[in-house]
């Protein structure tokens, strides 16, 4: 298997249904409100380390300029940047990293809307001629992806990778913006590891399906 296939993430199949919420400890006050725990915290976190390898591999000498979208990215951003830092530290070659934020809504509850809204500064020239990965935490159709992608691209930086923790398979799925991707996963609503349901759940340290009483119980 060569490096753009594993590149492509860890599939996890249609029928997985988690593991047991017993074999795992999570903040009790969630008890009834997960189904079980998609993909644990330590699973997450050396995923992430070999994404590092990839991005350090690709950019070569270039430092790198991290935009971090909010709020759902910044644990995977955090702890992404964190490995690339590690891993430079323990070789002849560190990449200089320099994080930025850029806040996007485009998810109602459990629905994803077609809209791209930034939310603060639009002004992205600080990009402008620097190699560029933008870090997200979930990517399903790509509308909003592809909406960003062309914003930054005004702002004609030198290059441009993205790193996604999770591609969903829906239908027209964006695969193909992501060049880096941890996992890819059915169309379930997953939370934790900052991903969140109406702004609960982030304070889970693994991925979680969201049961129908957490739903409800968390519905605005």
């Amino acid at each position: 298997m060569d490096n753009s296939q594993m590149k492509r993430g860890i599939v996890i199949k249609d029928d997985w249904p988690g593991y047991s919420l017993d074999l795992f400890t999570y903040p009790e006050h969630y008890h009834e409100d997960i189904e079980s725990v998609y993909i644990p915290h330590g699973v997450i976190m050396n995923r992430t380390e070999r994404l590092a390898r990839y991005i350090m591999d690709d950019f070569g000498d270039s430092n790198i300029m991290v935009l971090c979208v909010l709020k759902g990215g910044y644990k995977f951003c955090a702890d992404l940047v964190e490995f690339i830092k590690v891993l430079g530290c323990n070789s002849s070659r560190y990449l200089e990293t320099r994080v930025e934020f850029i806040r996007l809504k485009s998810y109602l509850n459990d629905q994803s809307t077609e809209d791209l809204h930034i939310v603060g500064s639009r002004d992205l020239s600080f990009l402008r001629g620097k190699s560029v990965l933008i870090v997200e935490a979930i990517v399903d159709t790509g509308k909003t992806m592809k909406a960003l992608l062309q914003h930054v691209e005004t702002f004609e930086p030198k290059m441009v990778k993205v790193a996604g923790l999770l591609v969903k398979r829906v239908p027209n799925m964006a695969e193909s913006l992501t060049d880096y991707v941890g996992f890819e996963i059915p169309n379930r609503f997953v939370v934790g590891y900052a991903l969140d349901y109406n702004e609960y759940f982030r304070d889970l340290n693994h991925i979680c399906v969201i049961s129908k009483t957490g739903k409800m119980k968390y519905k605005v």
